[in-house]
């Protein structure tokens, strides 16, 4: 009877051993699923709460001030940069100035040698002569005029002459003026070969593109002046938050290039049409710039729009955990016995003021959920170190 039972038991140990394996292997299966799906829940009594300072409660409604983030460039308005052109051809014959010096309106930037110009005060000199003859012949006539003794063919004639050079002179002062020349040193014999290039704004010396000896045509540039003193933020708002955005509006700038530092400013313009495809649209701001930072056109800005209150699902910021790239919060999934169990939710935040964060749940959560309202990242600590004991 013995070797029998010795026999069946022979028999049907290698089935019992596959089915043991069996059901480890499931075991595992199910143990892998639960962890990948993120059903694992977290379980701590209240004395370790206590003991760590964690709180629980519902998720709660705030007021707090939505924004709308735009990014942007700093730019300053059309008159307050220049381009010092020279208005007739010419040999650049100095630079009295450098590259990021602060010049004067009226202040001399180079000079350019052009001989035409000789010619052309020749010809100034030239008028000015002929017009005292017909000056005079114009006042003999009205005198005859006036007495009666003259006749009004001559008259007119001495009229038209008078006001023909008269024009003529004012063109060739005007064009002298253009140049930078003064017409009353040219009357008094004072000939030139050279033209002054005159800065036409007070400001900062840009880009020089020109060297001493070069030869210039009209009407090219060979420096910009910019005046910062005006600088504003040209920032790309898009058309999902274009109606958020008003005039009065507050902005918060940072710059990006200048390690993050921070400036204040205000909406004071928003362009009516869009820029090029991008669906977005220009929006202007002017500049708080109390500490007098060193702010260039072109930097590149950061903006927080400030576009008023708004009612949203508020949770402390220290309630918010975040892991691998995402935004967590840890739900109170039940109560059992003496523990209470979590579970961690995905979320996205939004504004954060006065030490609470909106939240915009991935996946709906029911109606007075409890979550923990503090130690999210002990908890997660925690929820980490247990799966590695495992």
């Amino acid at each position: 009877m013995k070797l029998l039972t010795y026999k069946l038991v022979f028999l049907l140990l290698p089935f019992l051993v596959i089915a043991s394996c069996s059901e480890e292997k499931k075991e595992q299966a199910t143990e892998e699923t639960s962890t990948e799906t993120g059903t694992q829940e977290l379980s701590l009594s209240p004395q370790q709460m206590q003991s760590v300072g964690i709180t629980i409660g519902k998720i709660e409604r705030k007021n707090l001030n939505s924004i709308v983030k735009a990014n942007g460039q700093l730019a300053v308005p059309p008159q307050n940069k220049a381009d010092v052109s020279v208005l007739s051809g010419g040999m650049i014959r100095d630079i009295r100035v450098l590259e990021g010096q602060r010049v004067s309106h009226g202040q001399v930037l180079a000079t350019v040698e052009n001989q035409e110009l000789i010619k052309i005060q020749q010809d100034y000199l030239g008028a000015k002569n002929n017009f005292s003859y017909v000056q005079a012949e114009y006042k003999r006539q009205q005198q005859l005029a006036a007495a009666g003794a003259g006749t009004g063919k001559f008259f007119q004639a001495a009229e038209a002459s008078y006001h023909a050079e008269l024009s003529k002179i004012n063109a060739y002062e005007s064009q002298l003026r253009q140049l930078g020349i003064a017409p009353a040193k040219i009357a008094k014999g004072h000939i030139v070969s050279r033209f002054p290039l005159i800065s036409p704004i007070s400001g900062t010396v840009g880009q020089i593109s020109a060297n001493i000896g070069a030869f210039v045509q009209p009407g090219t540039s060979i420096m910009e002046v910019v005046d910062n003193s005006k600088i504003h933020c040209d920032l790309i708002v898009f058309e999902k938050d274009l109606m958020k955005v008003k005039l009065g509006q507050q902005v918060d700038f940072q710059l990006t290039n200048q390690e993050n530092e921070q400036i204040k400013g205000k909406i004071n313009g928003i362009n009516k049409s869009f820029e090029n495809e991008s669906k977005g649209v220009i929006v202007h701001a002017v500049i708080e710039n109390p500490a007098r930072l060193n702010l260039i056109p072109g930097m590149y800005v950061t903006a927080l729009i400030g576009v008023g209150a708004q009612l949203s699902d508020a949770v402390p910021v220290d309630a918010v955990v975040r892991s691998e790239g995402k935004e967590y919060i840890f739900v109170v999934d039940k109560k059992a016995g003496d523990k209470v169990y979590f579970r961690m939710a995905e979320v996205k935040t939004g504004v954060a003021e006065l030490g609470y964060i909106q939240i915009m749940p991935m996946q709906k959560l029911d109606a007075g959920v409890e979550i923990a309202k503090n130690g999210a990242f002990y908890l997660q600590s925690k929820s980490t170190g247990g799966a590695e004991e495992e």
